[in-house]
């Protein structure tokens, strides 16, 4: 159940805040210093590409977002459960990070996304080769200006997959690889700890008590939550981006690797160039956090009013 609560939360959240996600990719892939801000980024791309633009790449997205979600809250319930103290069934602070942590770490690993039409070599394990396309090809989709197909290199998701694999090879769809396992496991760990943190102290919630949230209640705790990652992550998240984004059809890249794209980003652009888009993602993850825990909560409170009669209401 809270696999499939988290599912709708994420279709919910995609659709809602796709906008800032795509000006945190171009605010991130910017060296030029073209967008001056948030607010002139997203009315640059919406007076010179449409108001469309800032759904570029919403298909991927939300279809990340769903089975990400569903990875993410059915992972961590079921570490939970296998790290919980076997006598007196509670759950400590470490075993709650480390829950998150793996939870992350899955959900970078083991995304199951729709692009199934591309045709890994049989030795590959199928569930590790699809795991970062979403990502790939929601920047690369979202890092082109423009709304006319024919002007466009990449002309939908699909077109966008086989052609990274045709012009890079199959690898160039696992670009930023490292960076999301680093990014995705420390965020939900702190994400994990900081809700459940929230819970208790603002509204007297524990984990299993039968208590259910009213939505707003599960927003402030989810948006408070989803603050922490942000700050923590940002170097991953932008050398994950960078990664992505990079074309290998012109032959030597930029970027080798994580470390490798840390320095030379520290060395070319300064250390606040590491945090660049956190802003957006400030303005993106919390409300995404608040929206999919508003859903979720009252998804798992109905389920639980429905099946446990003990359940507090």
């Amino acid at each position: 159940m809270k696999a499939i609560s988290g599912s709708f939360g994420g279709v919910v959240e995609a659709c809602c805040l796709q906008p800032i996600d795509v000006i945190k990719t171009r605010l991130q892939l910017d060296r030029m210093g073209n967008y001056k801000g948030i607010v002139h980024c997203g009315a640059t791309v919406s007076s010179t590409e449409g108001v469309r633009a800032l759904w570029k790449g919403l298909t991927p997205f939300a279809t990340h977002l769903t089975l990400k979600y569903a990875l993410r809250m059915g992972s961590n319930a079921m570490l939970q459960s296998a790290f919980k103290d076997s006598d007196t069934g509670t759950l400590s602070n470490k075993a709650r990070f480390l829950s998150g942590f793996g939870a992350g770490v899955l959900e970078a690993l083991v995304i199951v996304t729709p692009f199934e039409v591309i045709y890994p070599p049989p030795q590959y394990n199928p569930s590790l080769v699809w795991s970062f396309i979403v990502q790939v090809v929601k920047i690369r989709l979202q890092q082109q200006r423009g709304l006319s197909r024919e002007l466009l290199k990449y002309k939908g998701p699909i077109h966008c997959a086989h052609t990274i694999i045709r012009e890079e090879g199959l690898f160039g769809l696992w670009a930023g690889a490292a960076p999301t396992v680093m990014r995705n496991g420390t965020n939900q760990a702190a994400m994990f700890t900081a809700k459940n943190a929230f819970d208790v102290v603002l509204w007297k919630k524990h984990e299993g008590d039968g208590k259910v949230l009213q939505p707003w209640q599960s927003m402030i705790s989810g948006f408070l939550a989803g603050t922490a990652g942000p700050v923590c992550t940002g170097p991953f998240d932008v050398v994950k981006t960078r990664l992505m984004a990079q074309s290998r059809d012109g032959g030597e890249v930029k970027y080798k690797g994580m470390v490798h794209a840390i320095r030379t980003i520290y060395a070319e652009e300064g250390l606040r160039a590491l945090w660049k888009g956190l802003l957006p993602r400030l303005m993106r993850i919390p409300p995404g956090q608040a929206i999919m825990w508003a859903v979720a909560d009252q998804i798992i409170g109905l389920y639980e009013r429905r099946y446990f009669h003990s359940a507090a209401l």
